[in-house]
């Protein structure tokens, strides 16, 4: 006789549980770095294009630099962006959600026509378009990914707020003179957190990818600070020669994407199971 399948509530729980451990991973990363690294992510040394060995166990690339300390000290780079972009996004987003779903009206109407106009640019081809006019530095790239994404998260935000506005508790708190404040921030917002933990999710692993994509295209942070789609892009000549020099960044990539995504669909199913 077959074994039930799992709850959904349960296979969420399971994914939260490996997407934080995964997430828990980058974090150290991102925090020890440099003190983790073998060796500083510039040293060459006159091995270059070497494979793996004792002293560089993931080799090195085309000047001899020891690739583990660049993924290790790129990773780093990378992932400081991409928190720091979706905080600001996720900021922008919640209060540009939060006061057109709550207030409606004219200010509702004004503040997703001009969000709409950049929600109707392609994330990507906007984002290379700002890097480019503002110049590749990592306070522009920041911003330009701060920029393209607050729109989607308005969106997901002010969804929920236009039908919690409405609820018995709501409508209970006003009745004994809450401020209006109060309550769009006691009573409505927390009620809008599934979905807006699943789209910040989301978004993360999107901008993994927008970031490392920009810096392939020599719109990241300039040289010589590491990141993985620099090194990406300095690799794909000798990828034949040395492919754990594309391997490695490639890998990191997709683990740092795949950890988000994975928290998304695990909060999905637990937050989702949780509601009904």
């Amino acid at each position: 006789m077959s074994e039930p399948a799992p709850r959904p509530r349960h296979r969420g729980q399971v994914m939260v549980a490996v997407g934080v451990a995964m997430l828990a991973t980058l974090i150290l990363i991102m925090i020890l770095g440099p003190s983790i690294a073998p060796y500083s992510p510039s040293a060459t040394s006159p091995n270059s294009l070497d494979g793996p060995t004792a002293a560089h166990w993931l080799g090195t690339d085309s000047i001899g630099r020891d690739l583990l300390s660049r993924l290790i000290v790129g990773g780093r780079g990378t992932l400081t962006i991409t928190f720091v972009a979706v905080a600001l996004a996720l900021t922008a987003g919640l209060i540009l959600g939060l006061t057109s779903g709550y207030i409606g009206g004219k200010v509702d109407l004004i503040i997703m026509r001009l969000l709409d106009v950049v929600f109707a640019f392609p994330v990507f081809l906007l984002a290379i378009a700002v890097v480019a006019a503002l110049g590749p530095t990592v306070k522009n790239l920041i911003l330009t990914i701060a920029i393209v994404y607050t729109p989607a998260m308005a969106r997901v935000v002010r969804a929920p707020v236009l039908s919690i506005k409405r609820w018995d508790h709501v409508e209970a708190a006003r009745s004994v003179g809450v401020g209006e404040f109060a309550i769009a921030l006691r009573h409505v917002l927390p009620m809008a957190i599934s979905p807006i933990l699943v789209q910040t999710s989301l978004i993360l692993a999107n901008t993994i990818f927008t970031v490392t994509a920009l810096s392939f295209l020599g719109l990241g942070p300039p040289p010589p600070d590491p990141n993985w789609g620099s090194m990406l892009a300095e690799a794909r000549q000798f990828m034949e020669l040395a492919p754990l020099t594309v391997i490695g960044p490639a890998v990191a990539i997709v683990f740092a994407s795949l950890t988000f995504i994975v928290l998304a669909n695990g909060l999905r199913e637990m937050l989702d199971v949780g509601s009904r």
